[in-house]
């Protein structure tokens, strides 16, 4: 009796095992996969005119027309440039900010190419943005306005239902503005609503809370299945 038990234990244990660490695998491979380091951006010169680099795939072509328009006349007009950067997620110990700090230094190598250059960065994961402006940008564009367009602009239609083209169509809209010479318009009104944050989650969002489901099901199995072929045998 004691000997079938151990039979059906150690057969039971055997199939369960390999998909514990399958599963255990592959959820430890899968933010690494995803992540997004500075040295997988693109290598742009500081005269291309590219001017959004949509990794996080959130932004519909005729937003991205209408940012371009209106960037390429910015440039054209006055010298200043800005691009928009969205990423899915950040390389592990990696924040928006010393992102956006490696990018500009990689796209811009000297302050002269990057005087008049900003960058305004965005991890879609988290929703976390950030920005960084060269010194002759920095003469119009005050570090105060700044981080107003990355944290207040930027992000309020974000928080009211992840409207990444509204986010992104604003920023553009009072960044222009202001390396334009003209009034700064200031950051949204902001609603006073209950809910101020976002109850959509990502996909990848989705696919590590899957992931984590699958795996504890799994380890649940191969600890009450066992329990239950004991006493199945017992009752036999």
């Amino acid at each position: 009796m004691m000997q079938r038990l151990k039979q059906g234990r150690t057969l039971l244990l055997n199939m369960i095992l390999p998909i514990v660490s399958i599963v255990l695998v592959a959820q430890l491979w899968a933010t690494p996969v995803q992540a997004t380091g500075v040295y997988q951006m693109p290598d742009l010169s500081p005269d291309d005119p590219t001017w959004i680099v949509d990794d996080g795939d959130v932004l519909s072509r005729a937003t991205k027309g209408r940012i371009n328009s209106a960037i390429s006349k910015l440039a054209e007009e006055t010298g200043n440039g800005i691009r928009f950067v969205t990423i899915r997620r950040l390389d592990y110990g990696e924040t928006v900010q010393s992102f956006v700090d490696q990018l500009f230094e990689k796209w811009y190598p000297t302050p002269e190419t990057g005087a008049n250059q900003t960058i305004l960065l965005l991890d879609t994961l988290t929703n976390n943005s950030a920005i960084h402006s060269g010194e002759t940008a920095n003469t119009v564009l005050s570090n105060e306005v700044a981080e107003s367009v990355a944290n207040e602009t930027l992000q309020a239609p974000l928080r009211d239902g992840n409207r990444y083209n509204e986010a992104f169509v604003d920023a553009t809209d009072r960044l222009v503005a202001v390396l334009s010479g003209q009034p700064d318009p200031g950051p949204p009104a902001v609603k006073d609503d209950i809910q101020v944050e976002g109850t959509f989650k990502t996909a990848e969002e989705t696919d590590d809370q899957t992931s984590t489901i699958v795996v504890v099901v799994v380890l649940i199995i191969a600890t009450v299945a066992p329990m239950a072929t004991y006493f199945y045998f017992q009752r036999s």
